[in-house]
């Protein structure tokens, strides 16, 4: 088994990749990055990260993409949508397409590493990837 947790950083701003980046790194976790969906799946299915931290605004393919496709598998990582959309119906539009958590943007680092190790910590599933 691993010994540190992968987190993957799905987001288009660099600012949000580099610091989450160092604020993860910082707490224990092996981080990577991306920053569009495309680069995102192509990672999730390279690197099997224990949680993905998705933007939904993105690039070429966005996070509803990422996040559809992600739900058609049986075994996949823990999902926080992090998105400046704060409207209900994307709340039950990620909810329903799978997501693990929606926390919105802006968000204190802290809370979402606490987030992280609460999802980890959960018997919510079974073991990951």
């Amino acid at each position: 088994m691993r010994s540190k947790t992968r987190v993957l950083i799905v987001d288009d701003e660099p600012d949000v990749l580099l610091t989450m980046r160092l604020i993860l790194e910082a707490e224990g976790f092996t981080a990577s990055l991306a920053a569009d969906g495309e680069t995102a799946l192509r990672r999730i299915a390279d690197e099997h990260p224990d949680v993905v931290l998705l933007d939904l605004m993105m690039p070429v393919l966005d996070g509803w993409f990422v996040l559809a496709e992600l739900s058609q598998r049986v075994r996949r990582p823990y999902v926080v949508v992090c998105s400046a959309k704060t409207g209900n119906a994307d709340r039950a539009r990620a909810q329903d397409l799978g997501a693990d958590e929606y926390v919105t943007k802006p968000f204190d680092p802290e809370d979402l590493v606490a987030l992280i190790k609460t999802l980890l910590a959960s018997a919510r599933r079974p073991a990951r990837i």
